[in-house]
């Protein structure tokens, strides 16, 4: 073969694998406005976040280079220590309540009852309800001094005439019992994990003689660990965002006495309320540090009670 017909017939192989070769246009197209979101909406206000965070900035005039003057003002910020002790118990008692209640409503309705999808979508409309302006709304009437929890309560003969809300006792557990009302999301996805677990291991453990708290013991919580895992992780991380329920709640003050001062809330009122937008700049920069430090925390537990199937 000469090397003309060598030539010829590189160039055709040539033309036949570019002819090949995927067009990748189509998907730039439709990746091009996440791409500009992602770094006009969310990365580009990040950075602009981070460099405030270390300015006296107050919306009126050009931010100021302070350097560490808003982290060490931390140190000496009760209002934020109360914030941090709010929020702290907030998550402890909500985020626990909400998974042990959705948990086992999950295994109530994978029992196979009648009208299962009515139910499930029921138990599920708190989910989509909670954190509405309008839900805490209701919720602040439902707790008020002639709310309905009182009138309940007299119909039993006690003389309730407390107002949960403007209790400094009692106003933050209306709202953690606000969140584990919206247990609609983790029950489904807890539903979804019990429809995993095979029938057989229930009926061998029957044939075995365990009864319902040994199988659930046995069988159906290490089983789901992965997924009780994931519900976690989830609960923790939007506990620790929680502000509209408080800001609703307490009338946007966090009060009774701070009672209700959530972080999210804190920071709202030192960025929009005080117009210190360079210290809140830099509360929203802890915050995310707390919660990623809370989920690696997760993760590194993880390794001890979550069993996969390796």
């Amino acid at each position: 073969m000469s090397l003309a017909e060598l030539q010829r017939l590189a160039a055709r192989t040539q033309k036949g694998s570019a002819s090949q070769t995927p067009d990748n246009k189509a998907a730039l197209v439709f990746l091009g406005p996440w791409v500009l979101g992602l770094l006009l909406l969310t990365l580009g206000p990040m950075m602009m976040s981070l460099y405030l965070a270390f300015t006296d900035y107050n919306l009126l005039q050009d931010p100021k280079f302070i350097g560490l003057d808003n982290f060490e003002r931390m140190l000496g910020d009760d209002r934020l220590h109360q914030a941090l002790k709010v929020t702290f118990t907030y998550v402890l008692f909500a985020v626990p309540g909400q998974l042990v209640v959705a948990l086992l409503l999950a295994m109530a309705l994978d029992r196979g009852m009648r009208g299962l999808t009515f139910y499930r979508s029921a138990f599920y409309l708190p989910s989509l309800l909670g954190s509405s302006v309008a839900i805490a709304v209701l919720w602040r009437l439902i707790f008020g001094g002639d709310g309905l929890v009182n009138q309940l309560l007299r119909l039993f003969g006690v003389d309730a005439t407390i107002g949960w809300i403007s209790n400094p006792d009692t106003a933050l557990w209306t709202i953690v019992l606000l969140h584990i009302w919206t247990f609609g999301s983790p029950m489904i996805i807890f539903l979804a994990g019990l429809r995993q677990i095979p029938r057989e291991y229930y009926e061998a453990a029957s044939t075995d003689g365990a009864g319902p708290v040994r199988q659930m013991r046995s069988i159906t919580l290490p089983l789901l660990t992965p997924i009780i895992f994931f519900n976690l992780v989830l609960a923790v991380i939007n506990s620790f965002q929680a502000f509209t329920q408080a800001f609703v709640v307490s009338g946007g003050t966090g009060g009774p006495a701070d009672s209700t001062l959530f972080y999210t809330l804190y920071l709202y009122q030192e960025g929009f309320g005080a117009f210190r937008m360079g210290y809140a700049s830099a509360l929203a920069w802890l915050l995310v540090v707390l919660i990623g430090a809370f989920t690696a925390l997760n993760f590194w537990a993880s390794k001890r009670w979550v069993h996969y199937d390796d």
